[in-house]
């Protein structure tokens, strides 16, 4: 057996970009932090090029420079800057120096003299876009748009004469815009009404057309082509169901994203097939017409995060799953055949020693059925083994099978863990994310009491020893399942955990409070109700010992929620524990921080579990 200290050492490399000579950037967190790091060769020895103690977020090589973006936030605050890193002399030069506001990449144009982003330096609550020379700094930036909610830059034409645009209203709601570089006329290229995804949205190679997944008249998302010309230049007249065409269908699954070289016409796209990847690999061969070559079979069954390489034979992408930590590989696009450039460390822990999930459905109140990962540990008994339930974040998002250390602590130490996808997850289909939306909040929790029957009528399973454990709005769950149903719990996890959704929404960043209302319900509309399904105003029905983890700069679910309940609940009587991190924002990430955390965690587990 193994200690927490070495699971949470397993190593992640992920975030690849390809540079103008082939050499490969990624992120790697070897230091405790993720920092930017390159390679020439396959499992060669890689350079560190960012030595902070705060995160890199992303690396993007320019176009035709030895030169790499690059974006770090301070304590978790996501306040992030950008900055240029020279790959031959280590120059690194801030090029934005205006910590008081959040920077959004956009891409480089294609000679590498400019970049774009997004900044709510004008006004916190809001998005504008600039644009900016590789040499300016700060204030040089140009304002090209003043935007008037969530803006973010997808990407420059071909022609580098204009910049896509999109503007989410949630995580279900987006619009797309074509913004022109010279003038900042922006062109609204997907009126519609109610709710619909236009996501991963890519030019195409004349700039005619943009290539993207949508969910448009459809339950599920595909791939499609907008034809701009046959979109008409009135967005008051367009026909968008006209100009829209079904490249792709996933089926009964979501296409989750693609990646296009504007260049080439090659193109990457995945399905997500209950949770895992299934990859497509191609070029066009006409405007809805793909010829497609063999597919890697990566390790993992988890993928994402293409990049392409100067002439685009040639793509990295990350890959991971349960048994496999992050890795980035590099596949050849016409051949499928690919190999792991990097070699991120499992801390000396044996791969054969991971556990792999078994992936299952159960019913639940109403009779539908609820996807989710079982794990058991090797050595489990029948009917004494404790299980955890992990609830993910979002609520619009989903559990995947990639690779988590701690999990796979909890299951060497005779843990079973279970990850339900519970209704208002994403991955299968529109309408059963719109199952938890305001007034049905606690459907999604009733969904997590049915997880619980299930599990206790299961062999292995001791009944009097199920934990609760969840991050962000899965921290939520948490409290809600231990006030809803509070005889079913041995121990709570709350994870930097929403517990009033009023003072929420209240203290969130400004420039969420929008997107959030639009899930949750609104402080003006919805107050009463929102107060009703708030933990806090329930906390006198916890029993179970409660354990509250927090970061101090969480922009997203403040420190407020945490100190609440932890106060409330222990003023009920109920064993609580509070951890606070002074620098960290919404979630645990750096490494020595992440040991303190979870060892306390376990400390917690080992004495009320």
């Amino acid at each position: 057996m193994y200690d927490l200290d070495r699971y949470l050492n397993v190593r992640s490399a992920y975030g690849a970009s390809v540079g103008p000579d082939g050499t490969l950037a990624f992120l790697l967190d070897a230091t405790g932090t993720p920092q930017l790091w390159t390679l020439d060769e396959p499992r060669g020895w890689p350079v560190q090029r960012t030595f902070f103690e705060e995160r890199v977020t992303f690396g993007s090589w320019a176009p035709e420079r030895r030169e790499l973006a690059f974006g770090m936030d301070e304590g978790g605050n996501e306040r992030a800057q950008l900055y240029r890193l020279d790959a031959d002399d280590g120059r690194i030069t801030n090029l934005t120096a205006r910590p008081d506001a959040k920077h959004r990449w956009g891409g480089w144009s294609h000679d590498g003299d400019r970049f774009a982003f997004a900044s709510n330096r004008r006004d916190e609550s809001v998005f504008d876009v600039y644009v900016q020379g590789r040499t300016e700094t700060g204030d040089d930036a140009t304002l090209v748009h003043e935007g008037d909610g969530w803006l973010s830059v997808g990407g420059w034409a071909p022609a580098d004469d204009r910049l896509l645009v999109s503007q989410a209203h949630w995580n279900f709601d987006q619009d797309l815009y074509v913004l022109d570089v010279a003038s900042g006329e922006r062109r609204h290229l997907t009126p519609h009404d109610g709710d619909v995804r236009f996501t991963s949205a890519q030019w195409s190679p004349d700039g005619d057309a943009l290539y993207l997944t949508t969910d448009y008249e459809s339950d599920t998302k595909y791939l499609a082509r907008l034809d701009l010309d046959a979109l008409g230049a009135d967005p008051d007249e367009a026909d968008l169901a006209a100009a829209l065409d079904t490249v792709a269908d996933g089926g009964e699954w979501n296409v989750g994203g693609v990646a296009l070289d504007d260049e080439t016409g090659r193109l990457v796209y995945s399905r997500n097939v209950d949770g895992y990847t299934d990859l497509t690999v191609g070029e066009l061969a006409g405007p809805t017409d793909i010829d497609e070559f063999p597919a890697p079979d990566l390790p993992g069954g988890v993928a994402g995060g293409v990049a392409f390489d100067e002439d685009a034979e040639r793509f990295a992408l990350s890959a991971t799953g349960r048994t496999e930590n992050t890795n980035v590989y590099v596949v050849d696009l016409e051949s499928g055949e690919f190999e792991r450039w990097t070699d991120a460390s499992t801390a000396g822990i044996p791969r054969s020693s991971f556990v792999e999930p078994d992936l299952v459905r159960y019913p639940t109140f109403d009779d539908r059925s609820i996807p989710g990962y079982f794990s058991l540990p090797d050595d489990w008994e029948g009917g004494e083994t404790p299980v955890i339930i992990d609830i993910h974040g979002g609520p619009e998002s989903q559990r995947r099978p990639s690779f988590a250390g701690l999990t796979q602590y909890f299951l060497s130490r005779g843990y079973a863990v279970f990850e339900p996808n519970v209704r208002g997850s994403t991955g299968y289909g529109r309408e059963y994310t719109h199952l938890d939306d305001v007034e049905k909040r606690m459907d999604s929790v009733a969904d997590v009491e049915a997880a619980v029957e299930c599990l206790t009528d299961h062999d292995a399973i001791d009944p009097d020893r199920v934990v609760a454990m969840g991050g962000s709005y899965g921290g939520f769950m948490v409290l809600a399942a231990l006030t809803e149903y509070p005889d079913l719990w041995a121990a709570g996890v709350d994870v930097v955990g929403i517990a009033n959704f009023v003072t929420f929404l209240e203290n969130t960043g400004s420039w969420r409070r929008e997107l959030r209302e639009a899930e949750y319900g609104s402080l003006d509309d919805d107050r009463a109700f929102l107060a009703s399904v708030s933990p806090i105003n329930n906390v006198e029905s916890i029993a179970a010992p409660l354990f509250v983890l927090h970061g101090a700069n969480d922009p997203r679910v403040p420190l407020g929620e945490a100190e609440q309940i932890a106060e409330e609940a222990a003023a009920q009587g109920v064993p609580v524990e509070k951890l606070v991190f002074d620098d960290e924002g919404h979630g645990i990430t750096k490494r020595e921080n992440r040991i303190e955390a979870y060892t306390a965690v376990v400390d917690f587990l080992d004495e009320h579990v």
